[in-house]
């Protein structure tokens, strides 16, 4: 007995060994292996350096001025010269789509950051996986970035971060094989935009298991079905990661009684996941209310982080802006999912009330590819928050 305990407790040192000495690939970063070196290769997109090349940053010259995205501050840099912020952004002209980011692999995003002029929800992000002809990322970017009713609003939370004035950054890591493209799309029928913008990416070994993100965007103004649909038709094996939701109310009262739903693999009629109701799913309780007011919250995975109270003219419409990250209990599935979450207030008598709110909404979610094409997007007119 002994000699065996000698044996396994030698074979738990080997092992233990082997595993700190096995190469680290500068992914999974966080606290607790922060210390660790890597032969990774850090590299950074943006107007500055448009391809990330190594020592290819801050090179535009004064005299491109004029030059297609090329010197667009090359006024303000006209007594300095090359390398002082000649091209910090681009413009995006009415109606054009412009490829802001494109990478070989293997490698994985790390960090965007961008600040976009002009109305958020007719500025689309489309991100492209390993040559696919048809985009795994499809969304408005304030959506993208959790302000969807284009109204700048703090939140601070591990996926997602909005800082003053308008500084959207997201933090979800987002591996490829092969290759990797971003492009913005202008919807705006009038109306060109400026776009700062920086894609923090490492180039280094991609594990076999890592599956490769997507994240879609539906709006329904009015809803008519009980069930309004946050995703479906989600082919593969993945886990959901995430949901934006940007919620209009056109009644008055409480909004949030409707339950959240997860079908997965074959699930027909009945969800296996059913939560209790709206506020619930966020992480909140009994309405958002205390004291008889509505109250914003940031936290790390969830929350409550806008809300746009009547002003008694125009903007009269209550609008709530929220979130919730799945990163500690992502929800996993073998072969599909669709998730929808209720539309559902109260009435007179203590009944519930089927509502027809203006819902906008963003999944996050990891699956293997292909993926299913996403349904096609909607006309500048029906992303237009009115």
């Amino acid at each position: 007995m002994k000699k065996i305990i000698l044996t396994l407790i030698y074979c738990l040192s080997i092992w233990g060994v082997s595993a700190q000495n096995e190469s680290f690939n500068g992914l999974d970063v966080h606290m607790g292996n922060l210390f660790r070196l890597s032969d990774a290769k850090t590299r950074s997109i943006c107007p500055e350096n448009f391809t990330g090349e190594k020592g290819k940053g801050g090179m535009a010259q004064v005299s491109d001025r004029g030059k297609r995205n090329i010197a667009n501050a090359a006024y303000a840099a006209r007594d300095l010269g090359e390398g002082w912020k000649v091209n910090p952004y681009i413009i995006i002209n009415s109606k054009e789509t412009i490829t802001i980011a494109e990478m070989e692999g293997p490698g994985a995003i790390q960090h965007i950051w961008m600040t976009p002029t002009g109305n958020w929800r007719f500025s689309i992000i489309r991100i492209y996986w390993d040559d696919e002809k048809e985009p795994s990322v499809e969304c408005p970017v304030g959506d993208f970035f959790c302000m969807g009713w284009g109204v700048y609003a703090p939140l601070s939370s591990l996926a997602v971060c909005v800082n003053p004035g308008s500084a959207f950054n997201c933090y979800w890591t987002m591996p490829f094989r092969k290759k990797c493209k971003i492009t913005i799309e202008n919807m705006d029928e009038e109306k060109s935009m400026n776009l700062y913008y920086q894609v923090d990416y490492t180039l280094t070994d991609v594990p076999e298991d890592a599956a490769y993100f997507h994240a879609q965007w539906r709006r329904t103004n009015p809803n008519h079905t009980s069930d309004y649909t946050i995703v479906d038709n989600i082919k593969g094996k993945g886990h959901f990661v995430g949901t934006y939701l940007a919620w209009g109310v056109n009644n008055n009262g409480w909004w949030g009684e409707g339950e959240i739903k997860f079908f997965m693999d074959g699930d027909k009629k009945f969800p296996t996941i059913c939560g209790t109701g709206t506020e619930d799913y966020f992480c909140g309780s009994y309405n958002f209310d205390r004291g008889g007011q509505y109250k914003e919250f940031c936290t790390p995975y969830a929350g409550l982080h806008q809300v746009i109270r009547p002003d008694g003219t125009y903007k009269s419409q209550q609008r709530f802006g929220l979130y919730r990250w799945h990163i500690t209990d992502p929800i996993r599935f073998e072969k599909d999912l669709k998730v929808t979450i209720q539309d559902l207030g109260w009435r007179a008598g203590g009944r519930y009330l089927p509502q027809k709110s203006d819902i906008a909404s963003v999944a996050f979610w990891y699956q293997t590819e292909p993926h299913n094409k996403f349904p096609k997007m909607v006309s500048w007119e029906e992303l237009e928050v009115n």
